[in-house]
């Protein structure tokens, strides 16, 4: 299934896409698209049930995407995880997935304003593959259990801000939880309608031109093994998000001047049958 929420910021309803790509309103058979939903296989199938049934009343297309979870308890992102992005900013490839946390807060719907923060002169684009936890997962031991435990995939782009990341000390947290710097979405797809992650297609443009043109199998971690790998140091809830890493191409991997986001660029951005997003970029 390809879930979603559709409505206005903040009062968003739950909604699944069907087969001709009609949202069909969820409304009255779900609270909402969250965690509490995907840990209730029973709720699950009645959702399925109404699919398959046609019966689901048809939403306006017009209407806003808003991410296609609500209520996350914590963003999990995994950084360095491609090969190719490893080599483009002169890293070694790391022993162990590298962990930092973003907080909820910074998601908003795939075709939300991003905000370029005040004083940024290093904003940078990154597409990911964002995994939705379905089950509650401690000290998992095998890769095929961290598998098990993921209710579906959705895109995300971890925009992040470079200097407040890398040159202002400390942690990478001051340039990655920046407002608007987690846009989700469109859909999130279940993990039944994406046989492989390891083989799904990553893409980005800014401002027409391809920068970002990758894929998962280049993951040095794949899925499986950062679901088990996360769940060796904190508890996932379903619900929970991680952020899967980035491939080649983001502004700081690029020669002198590197081409950082302006107030006015468009940026679009797309995960192998999980969607698109594009956003416009505004001064904060």
């Amino acid at each position: 299934m390809k879930l979603l929420r559709v409505g206005t910021a903040g009062a968003e309803r739950p909604a699944l896409l069907d087969a001709d790509g009609t949202p069909r309103d969820l409304s009255a058979l779900v609270d909402d698209i969250d965690g509490a939903l995907l840990a209730d296989e029973a709720a699950l199938a009645r959702v399925r049930a109404a699919a398959d049934s046609s019966e689901l009343p048809a939403l306006d297309a017009g209407l806003r995407i808003g991410p296609p979870l609500g209520r996350i308890g914590k963003i999990v992102c995994i950084g360095l995880n491609y090969h190719d992005h490893a080599r483009e900013t002169g890293a070694e490839p790391p022993a162990e997935p590298v962990v930092f946390l973003k907080a909820p807060d910074t998601v908003v719907g795939p075709d939300d304003t991003v905000l370029v923060p005040r004083g940024s002169v290093k904003t940078d684009w990154e597409v990911e593959l964002a995994v939705v936890i379905g089950r509650t997962a401690r000290h998992l031991e095998s890769a095929e259990e961290g598998l098990a435990h993921v209710a579906g995939y959705a895109v995300a782009h971890d925009v992040s801000e470079r200097e407040f990341q890398i040159e202002r000390g400390g942690t990478w947290d001051k340039g990655k939880n920046c407002e608007t710097f987690n846009p989700l979405g469109p859909w999130l797809v279940t993990a039944d309608e994406v046989p492989d992650p390891q083989r799904l297609a990553l893409r980005l443009w800014v401002n027409g031109e391809l920068k970002q043109d990758g894929t998962t199998a280049e993951q040095i971690f794949p899925v499986g093994e950062v679901v088990r790998y996360v769940s060796r140091f904190m508890t996932l809830y379903p619900g929970d998000v991680i952020n899967t890493g980035t491939p080649a191409g983001v502004a700081m991997g690029r020669p002198e001047p590197k081409p950082y986001l302006r107030a006015g660029d468009v940026v679009e951005l797309e995960v192998e049958g999980l969607g698109r997003q594009r956003q416009v970029l505004k001064d904060a």
